[in-house]
């Protein structure tokens, strides 16, 4: 076995001294390879009252042969214009009928085979279900019967789901507007054939500010204008489940299609010119547009310009009406707010935002509903007399919960609930919401004067979900539920029925896959809706635990250690590990100390994760806490290094004095801003063996108009961006470092040329490190070739530099 060790390491040492390598797909080794192939349980898809379910299947991994079909990029879509969807999309390949009562499954008569599934949506009686199915040709419209267990074909593959959401349920359950691909169409350009017929010129001659993210896939040019223009257009079909197809309106760039609770009115979004190299398309020119069933124009609700300026900070946004929608607990009312500091945070106003209603059919005066005293954030509808209000500010993290009135604004709102909303110990939960007679969801008031609360639970004493009932006139709070602590973990999903105090909830340990269960929580009763099994057997006795540990200066941490397969608590050998994390900001140490994970999760080592070593010998601390605090005026990034090292070592020091762990023999790893904290750690400290950054971004100078929760501008805080720029400190960088990037990251600020580039800078200074570029993948990858070869790679990188590591005197 130690030859055949040493032989891999010296093939592998070997292949390094080359600056490129011709190098195939590979697989990782049988330990890693059992768990990354087994076989995933499917997913289950119920209606609202949890008497009806379906099972979807689908495969843990894309093909790299898919990833490389044709992909246009344009204005922040991806899309196959071949098949008109977009090109990244995830399918089922199965749909199959699932009893609730016996947990038996049946085949559906009639499911294509080879589907490849997407666009699920229960109609509004809940008796049928569309999807689409897309083929070679193009996008496929199809339903389930879901009483006679049999799926019918509507139409070819002549749909256009480019912009997303390609079809609409009628309220009559009987109908579907739906997009579809023009009757006459033109053709695309090739943009590696077309001849400029000048260059691309951008202008900002009357001096507007535009401190935009770093936003990728934009239009670069006329031709791209023109692809984007093609692929957007659809026409839209009113199609019967007979497969009656006829023309409801024409031609357009449709990105979405909203239906009034009583059926009777549809609101369109429509994009226009001119178009932005700026910012993708959802800040285009967008026109509201009202209609009736017969596709005549009612009225237009607004004409929104081109955002491409916009006053600066996370809390800005646009002026005029935003956010339209239809109110749920109305038949045809719009509902909209409107910007009362003129969308700039920095102009001091007693309130933020107000919002509106206008009744059909939208001829009169709009109607103040409430103001918000900060950012409004959405509304729960429940009657005339009773809504729920969320407004909340990024800036000191609050967040406020407020009752109001919808038929007298001179009211004022009750406040229920004003925290912080990173203090999730304090969290009340959400308000349980039923269908209405519109079949939409709205507050689910019991008795005139109840409400009803479900919340997560996180807690000192672990994650202990509740259900709580709120009597509005008492103004009390009185809990009917709460988890037991124990060997289970509980997640609450939904209340299926609050008189009888049914709801869905869901169960898992450590070794027990998640299943639902409905619980009565009045008489105690558990009845099993689902019986997955663990398809990760091989590592279901490994040992798990939360453990908490206090960081130099006093804030309590916290990370879920895994020990090896096998390994014997008792003899305490110094074994190799991972440490595996991810920034997080904050602006307070409270917030930042509580512990949100729990033991009793299933160990579910997805595509990204590092448990997969458990299995290779070595111990793994998984999400351990990474909190950059910085209270009151100060800002988490202004101590961010010093933060992040405090962090490494309190959690090294604190597996060390547990005795499981060589600290000569520790590496660290992460994904996107996982990825960033990463080199930072080796730039900054020797507590580490080696590390893996997937990708990620090394200089902030190339996103100089904010990252991550950073909204002051390179100009504001130039050293900031330049002490937490790994790129700029890579003369200190000794550590061996991995870097993995797609090669086609879409992720704002990710660029793959940051990893390009900091591999050059590294490599120009002698330091160890290897770039891996995976072909056709985006931030997170998805072919099954990419994701092993990752493995394989992170694997034979720990072996050599962690495991086997050979420390010099």
């Amino acid at each position: 076995m130690k030859t055949i060790l040493l032989a891999v390491l010296f093939t592998f040492t070997a292949l390094m001294v080359e600056a490129q390598l011709d190098l195939k797909y590979q697989m990782p080794d049988d330990d890693i390879l059992s768990l990354a192939d087994a076989p995933m349980p499917p997913g289950i898809r119920m209606n609202s009252n949890g008497d009806k379910a379906i099972l979807v299947y689908r495969k843990s991994y894309k093909s790299i042969d898919e990833l490389s079909e044709e992909e246009l990029r344009l204005a922040g879509l991806r899309i196959n214009p071949k098949t008109n969807i977009s090109s990244r999309a995830r399918y089922y390949y199965d749909i199959k009928y699932y009893d609730v009562k016996t947990k038996k499954e049946s085949s559906i008569e009639g499911i294509p085979e080879g589907a490849k599934i997407t666009n699920i949506s229960w109609s509004p009686d809940e008796n049928k279900i569309a999807f689409t199915n897309t083929v070679k040709e193009g996008v496929e419209l199809w339903y389930i019967d879901y009483a006679a267990k049999k799926a019918h074909k509507l139409m070819g593959p002549k749909l256009n789901a480019n912009m997303g959401s390609v079809c609409r349920w009628m309220k009559n359950s009987n109908e579907m507007l739906v997009k579809m691909l023009p009757e006459s169409r033109p053709s695309l350009v090739n943009t590696a054939l077309s001849v400029p017929s000048g260059p691309t010129v951008s202008i900002n001659e009357a001096g507007q500010k535009a401190q935009n993210r770093t936003y990728q896939d934009l239009l670069k040019n006329p031709a791209d204008e023109q692809n984007f223009e093609v692929l957007a257009h659809s026409e839209l079909h009113m199609v019967t489940l007979e497969g009656e197809s006829k023309v409801w309106k024409e031609s357009g760039m449709y990105s979405s299609i909203s239906v009034s609770p009583d059926g009777s009115q549809i609101m369109i979004q429509e994009i226009s010119r001119p178009f932005s190299y700026l910012v993708t398309y959802g800040r285009f020119p967008t026109s509201y547009d009202i209609y009736g069933m017969d596709g005549q124009l009612i009225k237009n609700m607004v004409k929104v310009p081109l955002i491409e300026e916009m006053p600066k900070g996370f809390m800005s946004t646009r002026t005029g009406m935003r956010g339209l929608q239809w109110r749920a607990d109305r038949p045809a009312t719009l509902v909209w707010a409107e910007a009362l500091d003129g969308g700039d945070p920095a102009i001091e106003v007693e309130f933020r935002d107000a919002l509106y209603e206008l009744e059909s059919p939208f001829d009169g005066e709009k109607r103040l509903l409430v103001k918000s005293k900060l950012r409004y954030n959405g509304i729960e509808w429940g009657n005339d007399n009773l809504a729920v209000l969320y407004d909340y500010w990024w800036n000191d993290r609050t967040l406020r919960i407020s009752f109001f009135d919808p038929s007298d604004a001179s009211k004022e709102p009750v406040l229920f609930s004003e925290r912080n909303y990173q203090d999730r110990y304090s969290d009340p939960g959400n308000f349980v919401s039923s269908k209405n007679k519109y079949d939409r969801y709205t507050l689910d008031i019991v008795n005139d004067d109840q409400l009803y609360l479900i919340g997560a639970g996180y807690s000192k004493e672990g994650k202990l979900p509740f259900v709580d009932r709120y009597d509005i006139s008492e103004n009390k709070t009185k809990r009917l539920y709460r988890a037991k602590s124990g060997e289970k973990l509980e997640s609450i999903s939904r209340m299926i029925d609050s008189k009888k105090g049914i709801i869905l909830t869901r169960l898992e340990s450590k070794s027990d896959y998640p299943n639902f269960y409905f619980r009565n929580i009045n008489t105690g009763d558990l009845r099993p809706a689902t019986e997955f099994e663990n398809p990760f057997k091989a590592i279901q006795d490994v040992h798990k635990e939360v453990i908490k540990y206090k960081r130099e200066d006093g804030l309590e941490l916290s990370a879920t250690l895994y020990l090896p397969v096998g390994y014997d608590k008792t003899k305490k050998e110094k074994m190799p590990m991972i440490m595996w994390a991810y920034p997080r900001e904050f602006k307070d140490k409270s917030s930042a100390s509580q512990v949100t994970s729990s033991s009793n999760e299933f160990t579910y080592p997805y595509y990204g994760s590092p448990i997969y070593w458990v299995n290779r010998g070595y111990v793994v601390l998984d999400d351990a806490a990474f909190p950059i605090i910085g209270e009151g005026d100060d800002q988490p990034n202004d101590e961010f290094i010093s933060q992040l090292v405090g962090n490494a070592k309190a959690g090294i020091d604190a597996v060390d004095a547990l005795g499981y762990i060589d600290r000569n023999k520790v590496a660290v790893g992460g994904h996107s801003y996982g990825a960033f904290m990463t080199a930072n750690l080796l730039t900054h400290s020797n507590l580490f063996a080696a590390g893996i950054a997937r990708s990620g971004a090394y200089n902030r100078t190339l996103t100089p108009f904010g990252f991550q929760s950073e909204e002051r501008n390179y100009w504001e805080a130039p050293d900031v961006y330049y002490n937490m720029s790994p790129f700029m400190h890579c003369d200190k960088m000794k550590t061996p470092l991995l870097l993995i990037h797609g090669e086609a990251d879409n992720n704002s600020g990710t660029y793959p040329m940051q990893s390009e580039r900091y591999f050059n800078a590294l490599k120009g200074l002698g330091a160890p490190v290897r770039l891996v570029m995976l072909p056709k993948e985006s931030h997170g990858y998805a072919a099954r070739e990419s994701i092993m070869h990752m493995l394989w790679e992170q694997d034979q990188w720990l072996e050599k530099h962690v495991k086997n590591r050979v420390m010099t005197p």
